[in-house]
């Protein structure tokens, strides 16, 4: 309990970097309230769940010196409306001194205030920067968010330090409007090696392993089973064929869908043997500049069990975002939908931005056919 508390402090006090003033972003030309998906035929709303996800949320060493509690104000109402909320939590919280690439250690108030903000059900962290700064690492990481859980009802999901767990990991389990989700989260590898210990257990994307996760996750019940794989080759705006090759598998196991993460851009959909696969969301938001890297998608997943107790997932709605950086449309880093601010080129600090995402969106659009 006492370390619970300790953990607890950076949040209720404000504890961390300096930070600049936010500087509030102008007037969408189409506030994000007028946001709305496709009409589907009519379904009776009990049975029916809102899932919505985000990819990549990075912490490089230049966002430490910014209110983080700005990056996702524009984007926050979709999340927070969705029945549940999932973001890719790409860095440990192994303490101070807190350090960006290529070996992660953010400050426990960045991850209290992106599930708060966002109000996150399911943080994922099987990812290849979970290692970064060892066992220790992991493990403070894992009890700064059964903290997190324990205040805001967010789940972690893709490593477990139990040991009281057999060498199956568990998916997350959610429950809501009678229907159950399970979330399957596993990485392709870390950034230091094979583990040299047992615990913590990070989800690998192993075929006994994965196939083992989503078994168990029918055995508790789950209606729906959705595979979070941290997978693909980075900065490419098409999957791999080893990308296509597991969609293949996690279809033949059963899985419902499948919204990928890790190359730090968007790629191309599929529907494979009726399963949705969005191969990458990109990154939510990082200091990266790369081509492509700051163009993003928030993924709409609709779960709908019908009277005969069919269960189905209607197709993906996907929705462009783009990731300013400081001096660009305001002072410091903001995530904001781009169908909102298009023809809205004077309302950046820095228009040559502006051209950058309008460029950047129309390539994207171009090599992966997403509309």
């Amino acid at each position: 309990m006492i370390r619970r508390l300790l953990l607890l402090l950076p949040a209720l006090l404000a504890v961390g970097q300096p930070k600049a003033a936010a500087q509030p972003l102008p007037t969408p030309a189409r506030p994000y309230w007028t946001f709305s998906l496709p009409a589907p035929r009519p379904i009776d709303a009990a049975d029916t769940l809102t899932l919505r996800f985000i990819g990549d949320v990075m912490m490089h060493r230049p966002q430490l010196k910014h209110d983080y509690s700005a990056f996702f104000r524009n984007v926050a109402a979709p999340m927070r409306s969705a029945d549940i909320a999932v973001a890719n939590m790409e860095f440990p919280l192994a303490g101070p001194p807190y350090t960006g690439y290529p070996s992660f250690s953010a400050p426990d108030a960045y991850a209290w205030t992106v599930c708060a903000d966002l109000s996150l059900d399911v943080a994922l962290l099987s990812n290849n920067h979970i290692l970064d700064k060892g066992r220790g690492g992991v493990e403070r990481t894992l009890a700064v968010y059964d903290a997190v859980c324990d205040s805001l009802g967010t789940l972690r999901t893709g490593v477990s330090r139990d040991a009281a767990e057999d060498a199956v990991l568990h998916p997350a389990l959610i429950r809501r409007k009678g229907i159950s989700v399970a979330f399957v989260n596993f990485t392709y590898g870390n950034n230091v090696g094979p583990q040299p210990f047992d615990r913590p257990r990070i989800a690998v994307m192993e075929e006994e392993e994965v196939a083992a996760l989503v078994s168990r996750a029918r055995e508790r019940g789950a209606d729906f089973v959705i595979a979070l794989p941290h997978w693909g080759e980075e900065y490419r705006l098409r999957h791999s064929r080893e990308q296509e090759a597991w969609a293949n598998r996690l279809a033949s196991w059963g899985v419902d869908a499948v919204v990928g993460a890790h190359p730090h851009v968007v790629q191309d959909t599929a529907s494979v043997s009726g399963m949705p696969v969005v191969y990458s969301l990109g990154n939510a938001v990082s200091n990266m500049s790369a081509p492509n890297t700051r163009l993003e998608l928030m993924a709409t997943l609709r779960l709908v069990r019908h009277p005969s107790g069919r269960c189905e997932v209607l197709p993906p709605d996907l929705r462009f975002m783009w990731c300013t950086l400081p001096g660009k449309l305001t002072a410091g880093y903001a995530v904001i939908f781009v169908d909102e601010w298009v023809g809205r080129r004077d309302a950046w600090a820095d228009p040559s931005d502006y051209d950058e995402m309008m460029a950047t969106l129309a390539r994207v659009k171009a090599a992966t056919g997403i509309r």
